[in-house]
């Protein structure tokens, strides 16, 4: 837990903890990215406006040693902030003020994903110039590593096992997230962006993830 302001760090830790859950807390971006460093966590709550170090800095320096999943808080209700901090490497956001519950369910919602990935007992797929492996977590377009964070990789392995497919927000969301979710369904639509910029990175077409207009995604031609 990642927070500045000492009673909603205080009352979040205290939720957390009778919840279940082992909580380290810091109150600014360098003693936080340390702790990070130190305790290896599954699960880190970051808030964007930090002392020291901003959270997107934070972001970004974790997903240099760490795939845990990140889900930030912030103050701000602009999509720009939402936007920044999904492309640093977050998994997941809240905008505060946000229900104490509401944490506590989001958290639980992110550590049952990994066991509810419908990929995760799946054999490498091929399609055309890309290749993906569940079980390795990679993936390669005519060879060239795509990297990935954690909840790329669920997204794009979910597009993956049905390419000829068209997955709706809420197919995407139930596969990757779990049933039950609670937010907001355009998180899809960004996590879709960062795959697509990455692929084309690698040298993968921009039509490898389609757009259905009114209905959701599906791979592209193979070609």
């Amino acid at each position: 837990m990642i927070e500045d302001e000492e009673p909603l760090a205080r009352l979040l830790v205290n939720y957390l903890t009778r919840a279940g859950f082992s909580v380290a807390a810091a109150s600014d971006g360098p003693s936080g990215l340390q702790t990070v460093r130190e305790t290896g966590p599954e699960i880190v709550v970051l808030d964007l406006g930090l002392p020291g170090m901003d959270g997107i800095t934070v972001c970004r320096n974790i997903r240099t040693f760490s795939d845990c999943y990140i889900l930030m808080l912030t103050a701000r209700a602009e999509e720009a902030d939402t936007l920044l901090g999904l492309a640093a490497g977050a998994d997941d956001y809240m905008t505060k003020p946000f229900s104490p519950r509401e944490l506590v369910a989001r958290i639980a919602a992110l550590r049952r994903r990994p066991l509810q990935s419908k990929t995760s007992q799946n054999t490498g797929r091929v399609w055309g110039s890309l290749t993906v492996d569940p079980t390795g977590r990679d993936v390669r377009w005519a060879g060239k590593a795509v990297e990935l964070t954690r909840t790329e990789f669920d997204i794009f392995a979910v597009l993956v096992q049905e390419p000829t497919r068209v997955f709706t927000r809420e197919d995407i969301l139930h596969n990757v997230w779990g049933p039950g979710w609670i937010g907001d369904s355009h998180v899809v639509d960004v996590h879709v962006a960062h795959i697509r910029r990455k692929l084309t990175e690698a040298g993968g077409a921009p039509n490898t993830i389609r757009s259905v207009r009114g209905v959701g995604y599906r791979l592209g031609d193979p070609q």
